[in-house]
């Protein structure tokens, strides 16, 4: 077991490894598939050791070896998170979903920091998630894991949102939270995708609460919703049997 926990959180490092060199090439337009890794400082290319995931960061204190100038944080950042993402996956998927959750956590991880970063989620990356959970959504019905009923009620959320966004005119929230929201409807399915929207909205009402109380951001101020959605996602999953046979009580 320790074992296969190294082995995936090593992986996953990797990965976002990979992942950091994505977002900083579609920034720049570059091509991610093509050329070795360099410093976006000096442009000096990185060898082996200035590579390795996080334990580059912490050996290097944080600075090129090249340059000395400092390393955004969002590199060891991108790498944990995508890291403990495997472990996670690691525990609460089998068979060929672990497949499917490794892919959609990962597109998640970039919407996450394109988001953040830019306030702006890259249409390919968006489509991909929508793509992804629809292909397991496909397999889950196949399989006969849902019904078309469950199917149904597993996109009334997204439907709410886009009547939401369509409405307000973009001024609640933007068509990238709508594709996220529909791609976790097609990934959790349902009842988790409302265990998911509750999360994403408690922390996302706390956080705007933080802003407004530190006079950063005011009531009209637009909050990128994506970050708790990926959140809600997360802690769907990890707390599933509790929340449902805690709703099942009540209903």
């Amino acid at each position: 077991m320790i074992f296969e926990i190294f082995l995936f959180f090593i992986l996953g490092a990797c990965v976002g490894s990979f992942l950091n060199c994505i977002i900083y090439r579609v920034e720049n337009k570059e091509n991610f598939l093509k050329g070795r890794s360099y410093c976006p400082k000096c442009k000096h290319f990185l060898g082996f050791w200035d590579l390795i995931p996080i334990l580059s960061f912490v050996v290097l204190g944080g600075k090129c070896r090249y340059c000395r100038e400092k390393i955004s944080f969002q590199y060891p950042l991108v790498e944990i998170f995508t890291a403990f993402s495997f472990v996670f996956g690691f525990f609460f998927f089998k068979g060929i979903s672990i497949l499917f959750f490794l892919i959609f956590s990962c597109l998640l991880i970039l919407a996450l920091f394109f988001d953040l970063k830019k306030y702006e989620i890259p249409d390919s990356i968006l489509y991909s998630l929508v793509f992804v959970g629809f292909l397991l959504l496909l397999f889950n019905f196949f399989s006969k894991k849902i019904s078309l009923f469950e199917i149904f009620l597993s996109l009334l959320p997204a439907f709410v949102f886009f009547l939401i966004i369509f409405i307000s005119k973009e001024k609640l929230m933007g068509w990238g939270d709508f594709y996220i929201l529909l791609s976790l409807s097609l990934f959790l399915g349902w009842p988790k995708i409302l265990s998911a929207i509750f999360f994403a909205t408690i922390l996302g009402a706390i956080f705007g609460m933080i802003l407004i109380l530190l006079s950063k951001k005011s009531l009209k101020s637009q909050i990128p919703f994506a970050p708790f959605l990926v959140f809600g996602f997360f802690v769907s999953i990890l707390t599933e049997k509790i929340l449902f046979d805690f709703l099942w009580q009540i209903f």
